[in-house]
């Protein structure tokens, strides 16, 4: 699969759609889901142009990697989910229902989450 630039992440990224931001910095771009499955639900996007985890993994390089997760971090801890946890989610490809095709991870918090999987 080839990156589309033109995916609704990458719009929102250029400032085309509009979000309620959270964070951005250098790696990364954050910002509210708008259909929250959580009390805290927020989009963390790297900056450039990664299809899946596994694209960014085996594509970005080491300091974007480290640069990206340092940012998912500071955004839980900005969210106030430091302390009484958080769920991270990253879903790759059809079996994960992938709708975007923009990594991107998922931090879901201010509850309890129950288990992962039914």
């Amino acid at each position: 699969m080839t990156y589309d630039p033109n995916n609704i992440f990458a719009k929102i990224m250029r400032g085309e759609i509009p979000c309620k931001k959270v964070y951005e910095d250098e790696f990364a771009f954050a910002f509210e889901d708008i259909h929250p499955a959580a009390p805290v639900h927020v989009l963390v996007i790297p900056k450039g142009d990664y299809i899946s985890l596994h694209d960014f993994a085996s594509q970005a390089s080491g300091a974007m990697v480290k640069g990206f997760f340092d940012s998912v971090t500071k955004i839980a801890a900005q969210l106030g989910l430091e302390k009484s946890g958080y769920r991270i989610i990253s879903n790759h490809g059809p079996d994960a229902a992938q709708s975007v095709h923009h990594f991107h991870v998922h931090i879901l918090g201010g509850r309890s989450l129950g288990r992962l999987l039914p």
